[in-house]
C-alpha cells in the first residue's frame, strides 16, 4: 500500500496526548482518547494490507501472524524485561503481586480481562499500575485473533456484501458500547467487545479507500482534526467511555484518513517532520511513558511534580527512539532481519513469553516476595487491613454482586420496639454500618449500600446501584416509615446539588436525615506512605502526611455539602473533617490502628471512632 506521511503525523497527535493524561497535566484531561484514533488507524492500515494480499491471492495467516509478533513483541518484551527490577526494588507486596499478575496478562494478551477485575481505568489505584496501558494491546490482538480469518471467509463466501457485514458488526459492537457504559461502565472501558467497532471503522475506511483515488477535502480533514483536538480538551473522566462520544475521535480519526489528501491542509500539517518523527516511534514511545510514570509515583511518597512528570515524558520519547531504532527497526528488518525464518520467530515469541509467565505465576504465589520487607518492622501494615467489617450481605460491590444477592431479611429488620435508623450509600456508608451496630445496641440499624453508588437522586449509576436504592426508595421506604436515615457516601463536587433534592424526598419516610460528610482521605494510600518510608528509610509525621498527601478537595465538597441543607428542617449534618481534623487530620484510631486501609475507607476502630463521635445525632 501506500505510503501516507500524515497517518504517522496521526500517530503522534494519538500518542502525545495519551502520555501527556497519564503524566497527570489536567489540561489533557481526554487525552485517553488518543487510544480510540490509534484503534482506527490500526484498523486501517491492517485492513489495507489485509485486502491487497486476498485480492492478489497470495493471503497467509502465518505471515499475518508473524508481521504482528515482529512489529509488536521485541518492544513489549523490553519493557518489560525493564519493569523487573524497578517492581523487586520498589514494589510493596501487594503491588508486586498484582505486577506479577499483569506480567502474565501481558504475555498472554488478557491484560484488559485482568484490569477490568481489579479498578476502574479513572481510579488512583492505577496510576501505580506499570503494564496497565497494555489493555489497549490486548484488545488489538485479540481483534486481530479473529479478524483476519472472519475476513478470509467473508471474502470467499460472499465478498460482495463484505462491507456490509463489518457495518453490522460494529454497529453491534457500537451498541454493546452504549449499553455497557449504562450498566457495567468499569468493565465497559476495558471490553474487547465494546471496542471492536473502533477498529472496525478503521477496516472501513479501507474498503472505502484500497484501489481508489485518495479523496481530497480542506473542510472535512480539518473538521476531523478539530474533532479529535475537542476530545481531548473537553472530555474527562466523567464522560461516559466508550460510547457515543467516542464518535467524536473516531469519526474525526476516519474523515482524516479519509479526506485528508496530501494536498489539504490537514496533511501537510501532520506530515511535518516533527508530527511524522514523533509517529514512527509512538508505539515505542506508549509502551515506555505508563511504567516511568507509574514507578515514578510509586517511588514517591507524594505526587510527583508535574516538573518530574514532564522530564519522565520527555524520556519515554528518547526512549522510544532508542527503541525504534535498535530494537523495532531490526526485527522488522526486511533485508537481513532478527530471527530470519517465521519458526524462529514464533519460538522466540513463545519461550520469551513463557519466562514472564513461569516469573510472574512465581510471584503471585509468592504473595509478593514479602520477606523483602520483613525486616523493617512493618509487617503490621499487611495484615488486617482490609474490608473485614464492610457486611458483604448489604453492601452489594462491583462485578456480578447484583440486588439478587442483597439479603433483605438480614439487613432490613424493621422493629416495632426500638428506633429504626437506615444507613444508604456506597461504600462509605458501608464501612461505618458494623461500628454502628456495635456501639449502639438500643438502636436497630438497617443496611443498604453499594459500591460507587451515591444513593442521590436521580438515580444513576450500575443495574445494582438502581436496581438496590429503587426498591429502598418505592418499595421499603413508603411501607416502613424510619425514625432515622443516614445518608453517606463518596461524592465529588458535581453531585453536591443532589443533595438538597434527596433529602426533602428522604424526610418524607424519616423523622431525620443525618448526611455523613467526607472523610480524610490521602494520596497514596496511608499504610502504603508509612510503609514506604519506613522501608526507604524516610522521615514522616503526622503533620508532613497531612500537608503532602491529605486530598484537599475533600474539605471543598464538606463545605459545599453543609451549604446544600441549610435551611431544610430536620437534617442534620456531621462533619467528619471538622470532628477529627484538630489541629491534623488522623493518621491512626484511637486504638493505634491505621486510620484508612486503602485510599478513604475507614478501619474498625477509625469507624468506630466516628461512629462514638456521632452519638447526640443518633439518639
Amino acid at each position: 500500500m501506500q505510503y501516507r506521511r500524515e497517518i504517522d503525523g496521526l500517530r503522534a497527535v494519538a500518542v502525545l496526548p495519551v502520555i501527556l493524561f497519564h503524566a497527570g497535566f489536567s489540561v489533557f484531561s481526554g487525552g485517553y482518547v488518543g487510544v480510540d484514533v490509534f484503534f482506527v488507524i490500526s484498523g486501517y492500515l491492517i485492513t489495507s494490507i489485509l485486502i491487497g494480499e486476498l485480492e492478489q491471492g497470495n493471503f497467509s495467516i502465518l505471515r499475518f501472524y508473524e508481521r504482528r509478533a515482529r512489529r509488536i513483541l521485541p518492544a513489549l518484551f523490553v519493557v518489560m524485561l525493564a519493569c523487573l527490577p524497578f517492581a523487586y526494588m520498589w514494589m510493596l507486596p501487594s503491588q508486586l503481586e498484582d505486577f506479577a499478575q499483569s506480567l502474565v496478562a501481558v504475555s498472554l494478551f488478557l491484560s484488559n480481562w485482568l484490569f477490568w477485575s481489579e479498578a476502574s481505568y479513572f481510579a488512583s489505584a492505577t496510576e501505580l499500575k506499570p503494564l496497565l496501558h497494555t489493555w489497549s494491546l490486548a484488545v488489538e490482538e485479540q481483534y486481530y485473533l479473529m479478524f483476519p480469518l472472519l475476513l478470509l471467509l467473508c471474502w470467499r463466501i460472499f465478498r460482495p456484501f463484505t462491507f456490509g457485514f463489518i457495518f453490522l458488526l460494529a454497529a453491534m459492537s457500537f451498541l454493546l458500547a452504549e449499553w455497557g457504559w449504562r450498566n457495567e461502565p468499569e468493565i465497559n472501558f476495558y471490553f474487547t467487545f465494546s471496542r471492536f467497532w473502533e477498529l472496525l471503522v478503521g477496516s472501513m475506511c479501507a474498503f472505502l479507500t484500497v484501489g481508489q483515488k485518495q479523496r481530497s477535502s480542506n473542510f472535512l480533514g480539518a473538521i476531523g482534526i478539530a474533532l479529535i483536538i475537542s476530545a481531548i480538551f473537553y472530555y474527562d473522566e466523567n464522560t461516559p467511555f466508550p460510547s457515543a462520544y467516542a464518535l467524536v475521535p473516531v469519526v474525526g480519526t476516519a474523515l482524516i484518513i479519509l479526506f485528508a489528501d496530501k494536498t489539504t491542509w490537514t496533511a501537510r500539517l501532520l506530515s511535518t517532520r516533527g508530527f511524522v518523527g514523533v509517529g514512527l516511534i509512538s508505539y515505542s514511545a506508549y509502551l515506555w511513558h505508563q511504567p516511568l510514570f507509574a514507578f515514578a509515583r510509586i517511588r514517591s511518597l507524594t505526587e510527583p511534580s508535574h516538573y518530574l512528570m514532564a522530564l519522565l515524558a520527555a524520556a519515554a520519547l528518547l526512549l522510544a527512539w532508542v527503541t525504534w531504532r535498535w530494537v523495532e527497526q531490526p526485527f522488522r528488518n526486511r533485508a537481513n532481519p532478527i530471527l530470519v525464518t517465521r519458526r524462529s520467530v514464533f519460538a522466540a515469541s513463545g519461550a520469551v513469553g513463557a519466562i514472564f509467565v513461569a516469573i510472574g505465576f512465581s510471584v503471585d504465589q509468592g504473595e509478593g516476595l514479602e520477606g523483602r520487607w520483613s525486616d523493617v518492622g512493618i509487617a503490621k501494615f499487611f495484615e488486617n487491613y482490609e474490608a473485614k467489617h464492610m457486611r458483604k450481605e448489604c453492601f452489594l460491590t462491583s462485578g456480578r454482586n447484583e440486588f439478587s444477592m442483597y439479603d433483605q431479611a438480614t439487613c432490613l429488620p424493621v422493629s416495632d420496639s426500638i428506633k429504626n435508623v437506615l444507613i444508604v450509600g456506597d461504600s462509605h456508608g458501608a464501612h461505618l454500618a458494623q461500628a454502628m451496630i456495635d456501639e449502639y445496641p438500643d438502636l436497630n440499624i438497617l443496611h443498604a449500600t453499594s459500591s460507587g453508588c451515591t444513593a442521590l437522586l436521580p438515580l444513576d449509576g450500575a443495574g445494582r446501584c438502581t436496581d438496590l436504592f429503587d426498591f429502598i426508595y418505592n418499595e421499603f421506604l413508603p411501607n416502613n416509615t424510619m425514625d432515622i436515615i443516614v445518608l453517606s457516601s463518596r461524592v465529588d463536587r458535581s453531585a453536591v446539588a443532589s443533595f438538597s433534592r434527596t433529602i426533602r424526598e428522604l424526610l418524607e419516610f424519616s423523622e431525620r436525615i443525618i448526611v455523613v460528610g467526607p472523610v480524610p482521605e490521602y494520596n497514596p494510600v496511608l499504610w502504603h506512605s508509612i510503609a514506604k518510608s519506613q522501608y526507604y528509610g524516610s522521615e514522616y509525621d503526622s503533620e508532613y502526611l497531612y500537608l503532602n498527601t491529605l486530598k484537599l478537595d475533600r474539605f471543598e465538597v464538606d463545605s459545599e455539602v453543609r451549604d446544600a441543607l441549610e435551611g431544610i428542617e430536620n437534617s442534620y449534618y456531621y462533619s467528619v473533617l471538622n470532628e477529627h481534623c484538630s489541629p491534623l487530620c488522623p493518621v491512626y484510631s484511637s486504638e493505634g490502628e491505621l486510620w484508612t486501609f486503602d485510599y478513604g475507607h475507614l478501619t474498625y476502630s477509625s469507624a468506630v471512632d466516628v461512629v462514638r463521635s456521632m452519638g447526640e445525632l443518633l439518639r
